[in-house]
């Protein structure tokens, strides 16, 4: 007999806790049950369809009158009343019909609904006959006309109903929901971009990872009373990453990461858009720790003013919930708004206060080695041949963006699987850049020998005037094949990154842009509608020299902006109309003295024109050594020293480059 033993407890983990009503489900739980409603509705009108369908069909079977025996016409009837033959009668109400039996067997008569006066005339004639008759009342169907009514609507609704619940994007509910933002959410793990993959954006991608470290991990930063910003606003020109950027963080982050588009919360209708910016913040309260994304912030955010009509007080209205949801954050709630925009000089100023944006990144066009890094993270996964100098491609692209950059090697790549090369060339590279500042060649276009001794001079001015002139861009190559809309092309290499442009230098590029025109005038004695586009280039930087750089003599240091940025319209110009002709005068003054100083260095340099442009005309591309060697000729001018201020202010960099 086997002794008894006494078994161990068990130790048994915490059961799980029953959900109760009044707790809080998580997206996911919301989400299954919403789906689950839905298709109980679903099956609960399909299966109604039928039975409304059904039950309008019996109710307009049992309308219509049913009665046995022959129909008599109201005189035949008449007359058999007259002969004794009718022995009885039945008036039924709702039937509009009279019933009974005469020696043949059954019998009824129609009567049309209304007429009064017939009636009369048969139960006069059937009193006078004799006949005895009485009125059957039919009080169910007095119901036939307000159902005949309700239930074809019924089946219609119900149909519609599972019309949305089938086809709509969340059923009904949702189909008229337009207070509802479209905010997408990113599922952790779903963005493969990491900050691995950005380059030449390093200190915003410090800023980010900041964020990122917070919500990973926030207790340290909680430790030294500090908070992470509510809000990270990021600037910069188109294509230099800020989405990309944005990417990369939902990418980096184990956090919730909702991501829409400030247009998206634009509507016609009133109040659509206020709603849909606080369901979205509503939506990423109860979804904290989280990232909100919300791109184009100028769609949204533009300044207000103080006549708003129409469509412009809904975009403000839309504004002020977007300033109300984001001051009415608690601290630490773990809610961060990451916005991008290029237009920061629209954006409203309540917008940019701390507590709502307090941190303002700028994201800016990359360096020589921010371009070199980009390259090499676009030429993952390309073959390229051991001979590629990516430096050499970065030196020659100074003021690409992230964008362009992509781009060119895209290009580079369509033309080696183009020419069937196995690998992707230098050659093919620099020929991508080339497409894409002035388009792909055009070597099927036919010139006359007119155009081709003009376009041949025309560029060759531009060459000699580029070199001869020290503040301007040294010359890379020339081309009298045509590109793009262009007949000839100039390509002209800056030697690096300038942080600020002297006024000399902005005259000698100006001069450099007008050497093709100035040519033509010097060989042929006239110009030609050709240098359309070099006169719009150097208009417009010579009157950014005196608009924002403050470079004219007659106005000095100051500079002519708008009242208020983006409202010119409404607050007007903000400089008087002496100003403004002040402005036109300074600007041509500037074309002037840049043209002057251009002939200058081309009528120094007539016979070397002369030289460039025969041997344009007899091998249409000039690059290289070949190129080098011709220039090694050229003498130069002396440098405008004293010309003006003495440097621009950063943003001419752009202009220059």
């Amino acid at each position: 007999m086997a002794a008894n033993r006494r078994r161990p407890p068990t130790v048994e983990g915490p059961k799980p806790r029953k959900p109760r009503k009044g707790d809080k489900q998580g997206p996911a739980d919301e989400s299954d049950k919403k789906t689950e409603l839905r298709k109980r509705g679903l099956i609960l009108c399909i299966i109604a369809l039928p039975v409304l369908v059904g039950f309008y069909a019996t109710l307009l079977w049992w309308s219509n009158p049913h009665t046995d025996g022959r129909e008599l016409r109201i005189d035949q009837y008449i007359t058999l009343l007259r002969q004794g033959r009718i022995q009885s009668a039945t008036i039924l109400e709702s039937d509009n019909r009279i019933a009974g039996r005469y020696d043949r067997g059954a019998y009824w008569v129609a009567v049309a609904a209304g007429r009064e006066t017939i009636f009369s005339r048969l139960t006069s004639a059937l009193e006078d006959a004799g006949v005895a008759y009485k009125v059957k009342q039919q009080p169910l169907k007095n119901l036939i006309v307000p159902a005949s009514l309700i239930l074809p609507a019924l089946i219609v609704v119900d149909g519609l109903f599972i019309l949305f619940l089938l086809f709509g994007r969340g059923g009904m509910g949702d189909a008229f929901a337009f207070g509802k933002s479209k905010a997408r959410r990113l599922a952790t793990g779903e963005s493969k971009i990491t900050f691995a993959d950005v380059a030449g954006v390093d200190e915003a991608i410090e800023e980010l990872a900041e964020v990122r470290d917070y919500l990973g991990s926030p207790d340290k930063f909680l430790a030294m009373g500090a908070a992470v910003p509510k809000g990270i606003l990021l600037t910069g020109p188109p294509g230099c990453g800020k989405t990309l950027l944005a990417r990369a963080l939902a990418g980096e982050s184990n956090v919730p990461f909702f991501s829409m588009s400030g247009s998206d919360f634009v509507e016609i209708f009133v109040g659509v858009g206020a709603a849909r910016i606080r369901d979205f913040f509503q939506v990423a309260k109860e979804a904290a720790p989280c990232i909100c994304f919300i791109d184009e912030l100028d769609a949204v955010g533009r300044g207000r003013t103080a006549m708003a009509v129409g469509g412009q007080d809904e975009r403000e209205a839309t504004l002020n919930q977007l300033l109300v949801e984001m001051d009415g954050f608690e601290s630490g709630s773990g809610v961060v708004v990451l916005a991008a925009t290029n237009r920061p000089d629209i954006l409203d100023t309540a917008l940019l206060r701390p507590g709502r944006f307090d941190r303002r990144v700028g994201v800016e066009r990359p360096d020589v080695r921010g371009r070199e890094a980009i390259l090499k993270i676009h030429s993952r996964g390309k073959p390229m041949a051991p001979d590629v100098d990516l430096t050499a491609v970065a030196k020659r692209t100074v003021g690409f963006t992230g964008a362009d950059l992509a781009n060119v090697v895209n290009e580079g790549a369509l033309l080696a699987a183009r020419r069937g090369s196995p690998q992707v060339e230098g050659r093919q590279l620099f020929e991508a850049i080339e497409r894409v500042v002035a388009g792909p060649e055009k070597r099927s276009r036919i010139l006359s020998p007119q155009d081709r001794h003009r376009i041949a001079y025309h560029e060759a001015g531009h060459a000699i005037a580029s070199t001869s002139l020290p503040g301007a861009d040294k010359v890379g190559k020339l081309s009298i094949v045509a590109r793009g809309h262009a007949g000839g092309f100039t390509w002209l290499v800056p030697e690096g990154d300038q942080a600020a442009v002297t006024r000399s230098q902005l005259i000698d590029r100006i001069a450099a842009m007008l050497g093709g025109r100035a040519s033509e005038e010097i060989v042929t004695g006239e110009a030609s509608s050709g240098a359309q586009a070099d006169l719009e280039h150097a208009g417009t930087l010579a009157r950014r020299m005196v608009s924002d750089f403050g470079m004219s003599e007659k106005l000095g240091p100051y500079i002519v902006k708008p009242l208020s940025p983006g409202y010119q319209g409404e607050w007007g110009v903000g400089y008087s109309e002496r100003i403004s002709s002040m402005v036109d005068s300074e600007v041509q003054t500037i074309l002037s003295e840049a043209y002057e100083r251009c002939k200058s260095a081309l009528t120094l340099n007539r016979a070397l024109l002369d030289r460039v442009a025969q041997t344009l005309m007899e091998v249409e591309a000039l690059e290289g050594d070949a190129l080098d060697e011709l220039m090694l000729a050229v003498q130069s001018l002396p440098d405008l020293v004293g010309a003006g201020p003495s440097s621009a202010s950063s943003n001419s960099s752009q202009a220059g480059n």
